[in-house]
Order: C-alpha cells, then sequence, then structure tokens
C-alpha cells in the first residue's frame, strides 16, 4: 500500500491514519471533511492492481487483522492507534473534531438529519440499479434507469432537501448556521464528487436547488478542498 502524510497541515487533531483502497469510494467524504479542515493526517491507500480489481496489500491488511473493527472491510480510521470502522461513523467522528457538528446536542442532530438525507438519496440511486456494478440488467434496463433518474426521482429527492436545508442555513452558501458543517460536505459529496459519468447529469437535477448549488461552489472554491482536489490520487472511483 501507499501511505503518504496529506499535507494539510494546521489543525490540532489525534494522530489519524485512514486506511481505503486507492479510490474515492467511502472514504472520500472523510477526507473532505480533512481538507476543509487543514487537518494533517496518513493517507494510507490499498492499491487496485488495473484490470483485476484485485488488492493485494488489503488481503495482507485484512489477515494481519487491522480491519478487524470494520469486519475486515475498509476504510478504517486510527486514532492514535486506536481502529474506528464504518464509513459514516468515521465522518461523525471526524466532523465532530473538527468542529463541524454545531454547538449543541440539538444542533449535532439537525446536521446529521440532513447527512442522512443525503445518504438516503445515494442508496435510493444504488437501488435504481444502473451502475456498472449492477449485473442484473440488460444495458438498455439500465438505460432507462438512468434517465428515470436523473430526469424524475434525483430532482424530487434534491428539492426536498433544498427546503429542508433552508431551514438550517444562516447564510447562502452554508447549509447550517454560518460556518462550515459536516452538511456541506455531505452536500458537495453528493453532488459534485460524484463520478465524472455522473457529474453532468447530478448538476443538472439540481438545477432549481440554488441554495444547494451555493453550498456546492463554496465548498469546491474553498483553497484546502480545491487543493486536495486538484492533487489527490487519481482514481476510476
Amino acid at each position: 500500500f501507499s501511505g503518504t502524510s496529506s499535507a494539510l497541515a494546521t489543525t490540532t487533531t489525534p494522530n489519524l491514519e485512514l486506511k481505503y483502497f486507492g479510490a474515492r469510494g467511502a472514504a472520500e467524504p472523510a477526507r473532505i471533511l480533512l481538507a476543509l479542515a487543514d487537518a494533517k493526517y496518513t493517507d494510507t491507500r490499498f492499491e487496485i492492481e488495473p484490470g483485476t480489481m484485485k488488492a493485494p496489500d488489503f488481503l495482507v491488511a485484512k489477515e494481519s487483522g487491522e480491519l478487524v473493527m470494520n469486519l475486515d472491510r475498509a476504510p478504517v480510521l486510527l486514532v492514535d492507534g486506536t481502529s474506528l470502522g464504518q464509513s459514516k461513523a468515521i465522518e461523525r467522528y471526524l466532523a465532530k473534531q473538527l468542529g463541524f457538528m454545531g454547538q449543541s446536542d440539538l444542533e449535532y442532530a439537525q446536521i446529521d438529519c440532513i447527512v442522512e438525507h443525503c445518504r438516503d438519496v445515494k442508496d435510493a440511486q444504488r437501488r435504481k440499479g444502473f451502475s456498472a456494478f449492477h449485473r442484473d440488467k440488460t444495458d438498455e434496463e439500465k438505460a432507462t434507469a438512468r434517465r428515470e433518474w436523473f430526469d424524475t426521482d434525483l430532482p424530487a429527492w434534491l428539492e426536498k432537501i433544498e427546503k429542508a436545508v433552508q431551514l438550517t442555513s444562516g447564510k447562502d452558501g452554508y447549509a447550517f448556521g454560518m460556518e462550515n458543517s459536516y452538511v456541506d460536505v455531505a452536500i458537495f459529496s453528493l453532488l459534485k464528487d460524484c463520478g465524472d459519468t455522473d457529474m453532468e447529469d447530478t448538476l443538472k437535477a439540481a438545477e432549481t436547488c440554488s441554495l444547494l448549488l451555493a453550498i456546492v461552489e463554496r465548498v469546491a472554491t474553498d483553497a484546502n478542498v480545491s487543493k486536495w482536489v486538484e492533487t489527490r490520487p487519481k482514481s476510476m472511483f
């Protein structure tokens, strides 16, 4: 695997090491949170062999017991050597530590609520079954499902999320109050960091959601996030 210290610098955090495949995937929202906070961490990647989808170093880590806390899966976050699994648990931990979960238990819950709405959208898209990873549909069936998703289903989801965020936003470009929050990263990940093949259609589906688009633009142009996106290792997904 490749383990490189992030160039991000100043936030005071424990010693962090994030272990995942050489891909954006389930670990990328955590990486974006760390970028937004300019936090230092070690980005350890189990590189995927071209054309095979095999990751030998992942198997080594699995066999050594490094991934037990996530049931022998990735990602895993090490916090001063203590292991944490489940991508959403990792994101919540980081968001709390980095100051992105509000100032009270109620604000924490409100932020978490909208993040879960974003996860509902991703789950609904997965169930639609048109990605390259789904083998139970013909290409024609996938094309039909994809059109339905981007033309009808996704715009309806996003309009609902827009209305919810209007209740929590204190300033244009911010999903919660007037400061960075976990929700900003969740919305950015949903609409902008979703993969090159879907990005154009995703943003088109959000064209009536001016607040969501303002949040995406602000996060995308944040100096630390834009630097990360420009310099992160290239990957298929």
